[in-house]
């Protein structure tokens, strides 16, 4: 009974900050709590006309922004599901900036000290008080290891972020089954299962020693690869709570004017981006998922350098097939083929009429197919795909929602670097000879065995 009446108190102070910036329509669509949304927009203080002028998504960004790391996280993992929220608002979401004001370099400095059981002095030289980026998460400083001079980048998690993690999620994960037993018609969308994976997520994302494997496991599926750079990682000053690696020097990938001061080649540095990501994607199934300009730099001899692994995606073996067996049938507007793999892995029911799907397909694909090459957006037309899942009763795969929004902010570092070239295009030949590979009799085959 506590637990209720707790939830419900801390339900009103969410519901009245969503007030505040006029974002409530969110728990309105939902139709549940409808009394503590009634009284949350009496008592909520009157908004600015700044804020009234914003978009809907916008003004949804703004509140979570307020509303503290948890729910900046909640606002980024929504951002993937436009068929949830729609378009417009996933992409102002999409935007949402994961930064906070620094903590204290004090208090950075005992957590490192903690960790490490060793002093600062003994471990580090140059130890920067500024921190370098502050997120929801965590802050960086940047120093010098002692002993062998090497530049690092210290990552130090966010003092009592996992307490106050574990209740925002213990109120997400009440709030799911409140819909999802009281609401028949929103238990197609999971929410228990959403808020599982969003907490799953977070919590690795918490963990500084599996960022770090993502790291060494990106690391090794590219060793042999000199267009791509991943930070060595320091093991024996990592732990859960403080992350030590390789600091990068390089231009960021969005910097056009310093890439082209630097002698890069802009087509050159969007080819090896976009051959990057396919390999990530397809060839190992691991890929980077937050690909934001923020995260990846150009270093001297025009090699993309990668960082930030907290976030990254994972697509088994049978979908990354699907997948580019699906991208290669909309390029080549071959509808019928994209229909008949809905079907054949049971993505459509089959239940549902082949011929009409292939009919939604074509409705997808020839808006998009029809733009000058440079504009064809692979992300937008997975977005589309999304969004038509309700009407054929489409069992979407999870790992397809972070890749979307990998695409699109791919997509987006591309047109930033030349908008008349499409990365999609220059990675075509990619797609296409691991397709023959992996498409194959032989490797059929080897499959089934």
């Amino acid at each position: 009974m506590f637990s209720s009446i707790n939830n419900i108190n801390r339900l009103f102070k969410i519901f009245r900050t969503l007030a505040e910036y006029d974002a409530l329509f969110f728990a309105e669509n939902l139709r549940s709590f409808p009394t503590i949304t009634y009284i949350a927009k009496l008592v909520s203080p009157k908004r600015s006309n700044q804020i009234m002028n914003l978009r809907k998504g916008q003004r949804l960004a703004l509140a979570l922004q307020n509303l503290g790391p948890t729910f900046i996280k909640l606002g980024q993992a929504l951002s993937v599901r436009a068929d949830i929220i729609g378009e417009e608002i996933a992409k102002d979401l999409s935007a949402l900036q994961d930064s906070l004001p620094p903590f204290s370099t004090r208090v950075a400095k005992d957590m490192i000290e903690s960790e490490l059981g060793r002093k600062i002095t003994d471990m580090f030289d140059d130890f920067e008080e500024r921190p370098v980026a502050a997120a929801s998460i965590a802050q960086v400083h940047f120093a010098k290891l002692k002993e062998t001079g090497e530049e690092v980048a210290i990552k130090i998690l966010r003092p009592n972020i996992e307490k106050k993690f574990r209740q925002d999620i213990e109120l997400l994960e009440w709030m799911a089954r409140k819909v999802q037993d009281n609401l028949p018609k929103l238990r197609r969308l999971k929410p228990v299962e959403m808020v599982e994976t969003f907490a799953v997520t977070s919590r690795n994302e918490m963990d500084f020693l599996l960022e770090a494997a993502a790291a060494s496991e990106l690391k090794d599926n590219f060793k042999d690869d000199n267009e791509i750079k991943v930070p060595k990682i320091y093991w024996h000053y990592t732990t859960n709570k403080i992350l030590v690696l390789e600091k990068f020097k390089g231009i960021r990938v969005n910097d056009i004017e310093a890439l082209q001061a630097a002698g890069h080649n802009i087509n050159e540095i969007l080819r090896k981006s976009a051959n990057i990501f396919m390999k990530q994607a397809l060839r190992d199934g691991f890929f980077h998922a937050d690909m934001h300009p923020g995260n990846v730099l150009v270093d001297e001899v025009g090699r993309i350098a990668v960082f930030d692994f907290g976030i990254m995606g994972r697509i088994d073996r049978k979908t990354r097939l699907f997948l580019a067996q699906m991208l290669l049938g909309f390029l080549n507007r071959d509808y019928e083929k994209v229909a008949e793999l809905h079907f054949e892995m049971e993505i459509v029911p089959p239940t549902q009429d082949k011929k009409l799907f292939e009919q939604a397909c074509r409705s997808i694909g020839e808006p998009i197919m029809d733009l000058p090459q440079n504009q064809i957006s692979i992300g937008r037309l997975l977005g589309q795909l999304f969004k038509i899942a309700n009407n054929f009763e489409m069992q979407l795969l999870p790992q397809l929602f972070l890749l979307q929004k990998t695409m699109a902010m791919a997509e987006g570092i591309g047109r930033t670097l030349n908008p008349n070239l499409n990365i999609w295009e220059l990675s075509r030949g990619l797609i296409e000879d691991w397709g023959k590979e992996n498409f194959s009799v032989k490797a059929r085959t080897k499959d089934r065995i």
